[in-house]
């Protein structure tokens, strides 16, 4: 496992710090890739889609949204819903330990606009490079099974790595909750 510290270093490089809409990224994809460990497997998403990486903080919990939705944090003044992509997945809750991470990645909104997202990881591994060749078209696993959120499979030291499509990742519905939900607690706090 990488030192968190070298894969901030990776990200600010191949994405400063600087604010660009997402239609400047879109249809840009790179060939770097952010790892990371969700229950024992490896999964990445694009670096150029994800803004920051954080150290697990406490999350404020938003009654009567899905159970995946762990709760909200505030980034810089913005409530930043926190997803356990685990719980997403259907698998168990991610326990929160020493090397529990935060990615904030940028997605479309359900109105279009640009949204951060914070996934809830059990740790950040690396940035790995995937050229066009290495990377294999999601599996197709039957009717009724959902693998749009897979943007592709990679091999890294002999084993798969799913990479996946942010923007996918929660449906259209489920972006509209998630924003339901921020405006609920960006309410409450300006009541306070």
């Amino acid at each position: 496992m990488a030192d968190t510290t070298a894969v901030v270093e990776a990200l600010n490089e191949v994405r400063p710090n600087v604010d660009r809409p997402v239609a400047a990224w879109s249809g840009s994809r790179s060939d770097r890739y952010l790892a990371f460990v969700l229950g024992g497997d490896v999964y990445a998403v694009d670096i150029l889609d994800v803004t920051e990486i954080m150290e697990f903080r406490t999350l404020t919990v938003v009654p009567m949204v899905p159970e995946f939705i762990r709760g909200v944090i505030n980034l810089r003044g913005s409530v930043v819903p926190v997803v356990d992509l685990a719980l997403r997945f259907g698998k168990q809750p991610t326990q929160v330990a020493r090397r529990t991470s935060i990615l904030i990645v940028e997605t479309s909104g359900a109105d279009g606009s640009a949204q951060h997202i914070g996934i809830l990881v059990d740790a950040v591994n690396k940035v790995l490079n995937f050229g066009a060749t290495e990377i294999e078209p999601p599996p197709a696993f039957g009717a009724g099974i959902r693998t749009d959120f897979i943007s592709g499979m990679a091999r890294h030291n002999g084993e798969f790595v799913i990479i996946l499509d942010v923007d996918k990742v929660l449906s259209l519905s489920e972006l509209h909750l998630v924003t339901q939900a921020m405006r609920t607690v960006t309410a409450a706090e300006a009541t306070e």
